[in-house]
C-alpha cells in the first residue's frame, strides 16, 4: 500500500492517518468539517489535496449509520481501489449495502478495538492502535486484494488482526464495549444533579467506572442504535442481576433475621464472587497476562499510613500495577509489599523509589533501619538484580 484516503478526521480517523503517514504512506484527508480536516493536516496526518488517481485503500472513519451511504458515494466517485471502515457495528452497514448498489468485493469491514474518551483530531496519536485487536469482517464478496490491503493497514497501525463474521462481532462488542459504555453513562448520570460535596468525595473507583462516559454522545447514540438488539439482550441479563441485588440489599436493610438474612447475604456474595471471576478474564488482569510482568518488592515501616503512602507513590510512578501482596516477617517492624509491574516500567520505578529512600529488594535481602523506615539499598526485583540507569532512557520513553 502506497496511498490511502481517510474519510472522517475525528479521533480514530486522524490516528489511522498519523500511523499510515509515519509508515511512509501518502494519506489524503477528507471531511465534511473543513476545520477538523485542517487540524488533522496540521498535526501531520496527511494532505488536504485530492488524489489524482484512485488510492490503494480508503478508510471510512464515520459513524455506523453513515458507512453505507459514504461508501456508495465515494465508490461512485472512484476514490479508491478498496475500502474499509472503523465503525463499532458491522452488520447494519452490510444490510444497507443491499439497497445501495455498491460493489462489495472492494469492501471489508473493520473495527480497531481502541479509543479514548477525548474525541476529535486533537485527541489522536499514531500509537493508538499499537498491539490492540483490529477485527476484520469480510463480506461474502470481499476480494483477496481488498483483504490484503486491509491487513497492510492493520500492520501499519501496529495492531493485531482478527477475522470474524459480522453477527458474531456485534454480539461480542455489545458485551465488551457497548454495554460498558451504557453502564458508565448511567452511573455518571447519577452525578448530574448530585450535591457538589459528592464530587469532592470522588475517588479512583468513581473515575474508573465513569471515565468512558465522557465520550461523544452523538457518536455513541449512533453506535447503540445500530446495534440495539444485541445491546438490549446484554442489558436484560444485567437488569436481572441488578434486580436480584436490589432485593438482597432491601432484605439486608430490613428487620428480617436468621435464614432470610443469610440468603440475602449469600446472593450478594455470589454476585461479587462472579464479578471477581469475570474481571480476572479481562486481558491485563489475569494471571496469564501478568506472566510477563516483573515482581518488585518494597519494604515499608510500621507507622500508621506507611503502606498507604507506598501504594500511592507506586501508583503515581508506574500507573496501574498488577496484584499487590504483603507479608510481615516475624520479629521485624513493618512489612514487605510485592507488586507486579510491566517490564518497561520496572527499571524506572526501581530507580525512582531508590532515589526517594525506599528499600527495594528481593525477598532474600531484607535490610531495614532500626525504626522500620525505608532506607537506601541496592535495587533488585524478584531475586534477580535489575540494572538501574538514569530514568531518561528508552524504557522511560516507551512508558
Amino acid at each position: 500500500m502506497r496511498t490511502a484516503a481517510v474519510v472522517g478526521t475525528g479521533l480514530i480517523g486522524t490516528s489511522v492517518a498519523l500511523a499510515l503517514t509515519r509508515g511512509g504512506i501518502r494519506v489524503h484527508l477528507i471531511d465534511t468539517d473543513p476545520s477538523a480536516a485542517r487540524t488533522a493536516a496540521a498535526l501531520g496526518a496527511g494532505t488536504l489535496a485530492p488524489p489524482r488517481a484512485p488510492v490503494d485503500l480508503a478508510v471510512l472513519a464515520v459513524p455506523p449509520s453513515q458507512v453505507a451511504p459514504v461508501f456508495a458515494d465515494r465508490q461512485r466517485a472512484g476514490l479508491a481501489l478498496s475500502y474499509t471502515d472503523v465503525a463499532g457495528v458491522k452488520r447494519a452497514p452490510e444490510r444497507a449495502f443491499a439497497v445501495g448498489g455498491v460493489d462489495t468485493s472492494a469492501f471489508i469491514g473493520g473495527h480497531p478495538l481502541a479509543g479514548r474518551e477525548r474525541s476529535g483530531p486533537l485527541g489522536a496519536h499514531a500509537g493508538l492502535f499499537q498491539d490492540r485487536t483490529w477485527v476484520l469482517t469480510p463480506t461474502p464478496d470481499t476480494g483477496p486484494e481488498t483483504l490484503n490491503r486491509a491487513l497492510s493497514l492493520v500492520a501499519a497501525c501496529g495492531a493485531v488482526p482478527m477475522v470474524m463474521d459480522s453477527p458474531l462481532h456485534d454480539r461480542l462488542v455489545a458485551l465488551v464495549s457497548h454495554v460498558p459504555h451504557v453502564v458508565a453513562a448511567l452511573m455518571a448520570a447519577r452525578l448530574a444533579h448530585a450535591p457538589d460535596v459528592a464530587a469532592r468525595l470522588a475517588g479512583p473507583e468513581l473515575r474508573d467506572v465513569t471515565r468512558i462516559a465522557a465520550s461523544d454522545p452523538g457518536l455513541w447514540s449512533d453506535i447503540l442504535a445500530e446495534n440495539s438488539a444485541e445491546v438490549a439482550d446484554v442489558l436484560d441479563a444485567l437488569a436481572a442481576d441488578l434486580s436480584q441485588t436490589i432485593g438482597a440489599l432491601r432484605g439486608l436493610s430490613s428487620a428480617a433475621r436468621g435464614d432470610a438474612k443469610a440468603a440475602d447475604m449469600a446472593r450478594l456474595t455470589d454476585l461479587l464472587s462472579r464479578g471477581v471471576t469475570g474481571q480476572a478474564r479481562v486481558p491485563g488482569t489475569d494471571a496469564r497476562a501478568q506472566a510477563g510482568s516483573v515482581p518488585v518488592s518494597v519494604a515499608f515501616g510500621d507507622e500508621p499510613g506507611a503502606l498507604a503512602e507506598l501504594l500511592a507513590r507506586v501508583g503515581e510512578l508506574a500507573g496501574p500495577v498488577g496484584r499487590v501482596t504483603t507479608e510481615y516477617p516475624v520479629g521485624r517492624p513493618g512489612g514487605l509489599a510485592r507488586f507486579m509491574v510491566a517490564p518497561v516500567r520496572a527499571r524506572d520505578l526501581v530507580h525512582r523509589l531508590n532515589e526517594e529512600g525506599w528499600m527495594v529488594h528481593s525477598a532474600g535481602r531484607r535490610r531495614r533501619s532500626q525504626n522500620g523506615r525505608p532506607v537506601r539499598h541496592g535495587a533488585q526485583t524478584g531475586g534477580a538484580p535489575v540494572p538501574v540507569g538514569p530514568p531518561g532512557g528508552r524504557d522511560r520513553a516507551v512508558r
